[in-house]
């Protein structure tokens, strides 16, 4: 496990060795013994984390708050208004891809609606187990290994996306937020108002909104990589410079500069230090 600091927050970070069994499923596991106010930022996956330490994560939104284990739509916090806070926190935060987060999850993201939901109302007492099975295990290794086995026997009992949903967003994804709707209903064979209600109802969002979520996502990663905001713009597709700040202000409640300088869960692929050695 690395150790980062950041303000006053000392983290602890751990990432699995083996990628998931269930494809596009991303882990990570933290060890917080002071997180002060950090603001989560949209993301184009459904956000969980299962908490089972002697603290626990809390989570203020507008709508109010939420305490331990959670789910999160994709998207959620747009606008900077999603902040994680708590003291002596110990967690595994998951990224389910949306195509799938609904065999996972039990409900289509579009029933969680940008809102942060306790994972008990999903799970049940289930959670409850997991938190047991956590807090008993000594290795992050192992800990990622229960999880995974947990997602993939989830994912393998629960309900498909339809297989033109499925398609459109992969498409969505690979062209960086910038295949066209028109397109996407042409190419799947469906009206556009057919795709969007599907896309919609199966994925949690519809296909614009997605289409615009993942190009801030890779605009985002890379301007935490360091990359220089002039041409983070001209590459990941917005008209000009400004196009994008309005993009990150609108996403994130910040400008692109302060999306750059700090570490972010949303980012951690690039923000966290340095992941090819990790202990117990």
């Amino acid at each position: 496990m690395r150790t980062f600091v950041h303000g006053t927050a000392v983290w602890g970070v751990a990432c699995p060795r083996r990628p998931s069994r269930v494809g596009g499923v991303g882990m990570a596991g933290f060890r917080v013994r002071d997180l002060d106010a950090l603001r989560m930022i949209p993301h184009p996956a459904v956000t969980m984390i299962l908490e089972f330490g002697g603290g626990m994560p809390v989570v203020d939104y507008s709508a109010g708050r939420q305490r331990g284990s959670i789910a999160a739509g994709p998207g959620t916090g747009s606008g900077g208004a999603v902040w994680a806070r708590g003291e002596n926190i110990e967690c595994v935060q998951v990224r389910l891809p949306p195509q799938i987060a609904r065999a996972v999850l039990g409900v289509s993201p579009a029933e969680l609606d940008g809102a942060v939901v306790p994972l008990d109302d999903l799970w049940g007492r289930e959670v409850s187990e997991i938190r047991e099975r956590l807090s008993g295990i000594s290795s992050w290794e192992d800990r990622f290994a229960l999880l995974d086995a947990l997602l993939a026997r989830r994912y393998e009992a629960g309900p498909p996306v339809d297989p033109e949903v499925a398609r459109a967003w992969h498409r969505i994804v690979s062209s960086g937020g910038l295949a066209r709707v028109d397109g996407l209903a042409a190419e799947v064979g469906w009206s556009r108002k057919r795709l969007w209600s599907r896309f919609r109802a199966q994925i949690g969002l519809p296909p614009k909104r997605a289409a615009k979520l993942v190009r801030f996502d890779h605009a985002a990663h890379r301007l935490a990589a360091g990359e220089d905001a002039a041409r983070v713009a001209a590459e990941t597709g917005y008209a000009d410079q400004p196009h994008m700040h309005r993009d990150v202000l609108a996403f994130t409640g910040a400008t692109p500069a302060t999306v750059a300088g700090e570490p972010f869960l949303a980012v951690d692929d690039i923000a966290w230090p340095g992941r090819e050695t990790w202990s117990r």
